[in-house]
């Protein structure tokens, strides 16, 4: 039993051991993620004082994500095209002076709805270009024989992250109003520009960069391999509508606090914190694994739709908490196993193309899936809205189910 718990953790931090590079990312990220995390609920919780409408709420999402919907694919051109690092250090330096915004314009008491949503909107609009980055950036540390393992760790980071930053945002909210997340998050961010600056760059993986290939011809030869490949093209289908009517976390968990359960905004920060627990459990299980699983993308897919439906007709707290945590879980085993396949089923000099077209799937229709939550929510409660999420997601999974299993993840079995 001791071996095999030195055989999982050997296993499950490879990735940390074995690159310098990796270890300065996932320790400056580990301190930026969480100050993230508490911008998002105080981002929250800001628009819900300001007005207590869904809609309002649902509106904060379609600003966010828009740029995701407008400019993903855009996005995956530029990043095969420059340098990832010096992408990265543009980006979050860009992503700290509208933290500071944020913060002074709420501690100074002029926040109003149109000011959030157009900051909102220009934090999109940054990581837009920042997700596929990172993501490309995680292959250059690691190499593709680390990445699935990488790749569950970034989410274990993420969803570790879910636990502290909504816990410890619930309560400087309660204590001090929620400004002060906003100025958490700007410091937060100097641990990994730091981490970037670091870096040993002859130690990073070479990645073919196409400098000269323009934004519509790439995009077109992007989503012309992906239609070609059996495993993208199924995993990008189920990851599209499972994430536009279920990944609406950001319209219906500050929805079934206040409405449904009708609790403030340190049980908030718990509800979310318990989602984010169960997804770090979830993404450091899917590190143990060896390699990328189809199966694993399946079970993920199913948990979530049914953990979903379960939520539908909760009005207690204390079981909210566990479905939430159940909820996290699969979503960790779903979304990173969907971002290996991925990756690993893509040539070199399409990553970043195929890395985009992933989060378009992932968040590209979160404008119009927050919208439509926040409907859902208006007309039937969070009930209606977490009913319909898990309709649609076991739906997604029994398509892609037969094309799952009989796919090659080898991007040379995909005419070029």
């Amino acid at each position: 039993m001791t071996a095999l718990a030195i055989a999982l953790r050997g296993r499950t931090f490879r990735s940390i051991r074995r690159h310098r590079n990796y270890r300065l990312w996932f320790t400056g990220q580990l301190i930026s993620v969480a100050g993230t995390w508490m911008q998002n609920i105080a981002l929250a919780w800001l628009v819900i004082q300001l007005s207590s409408s869904p809609l309002a709420v649902g509106a904060l999402a379609f600003c966010r994500f828009l740029p995701f919907f407008l400019l993903s694919l855009v996005a995956g051109v530029v990043v095969d095209r420059v340098d990832t690092r010096r992408l990265l250090i543009a980006t979050q330096a860009t992503a700290m002076a509208v933290s500071v915004v944020l913060a002074v314009v709420t501690l100074a008491g002029v926040a109003t709805l149109p000011v959030v949503y157009a900051l909102a909107a220009l934090g999109g609009l940054i990581l837009v270009f920042d997700s596929p980055g990172r993501q490309t950036l995680t292959f250059q540390m690691v190499g593709p024989r680390e990445l699935p393992n990488a790749v569950a760790l970034n989410s274990g980071l993420f969803n570790a992250s879910r636990v502290i930053g909504p816990a410890l945002a619930g309560m400087l909210i309660a204590v001090a109003g929620v400004g002060f997340c906003f100025v958490v998050n700007a410091i937060s961010f100097l641990a990994v520009l730091i981490a970037l600056k670091e870096m040993r760059v002859e130690e990073l993986t070479p990645v073919i960069k196409s400098r000269d290939t323009r934004v519509l011809p790439g995009i077109r030869e992007g989503l012309a391999w992906s239609a070609r490949s059996p495993i993208a093209l199924t995993v990008l289908v189920v990851v599209t509508i499972v994430s536009t009517v279920g990944f609406n976390f950001n319209v219906l968990v500050p929805l079934l606090a206040s409405q449904t359960l009708d609790v403030g905004a340190w049980t908030f920060g718990v509800l979310s914190a318990s989602f984010g627990l169960g997804a770090l459990t979830g993404a450091l299980a899917t590190a143990t694994m060896r390699s990328a699983s189809p199966r694993t993308f399946a079970i993920g897919a199913v948990g979530f739709s049914l953990a979903m439906l379960a939520l539908a007709p909760v009005h207690t707290t204390g079981l909210a908490l566990v479905l939430l945590f159940v909820l996290g879980l699969a979503f960790s085993l779903f979304t990173a196993s969907a971002n290996a396949l991925v990756q690993l089923a893509s040539p070199d000099h399409l990553r970043g193309r195929v890395v985009s077209l992933y989060l378009f799937a992932f968040a590209g229709l979160a404008p119009i899936g927050g919208l439509v939550a926040a409907w859902l929510a208006d007309v039937g409660g969070t009930e209606l809205a977490f009913a319909v999420a898990g309709l649609s997601g076991l739906a997604a999974i029994a398509w892609a189910s037969r094309r799952l299993f009989h796919s090659s993840l080898d991007p040379a079995s995909v005419e070029a």
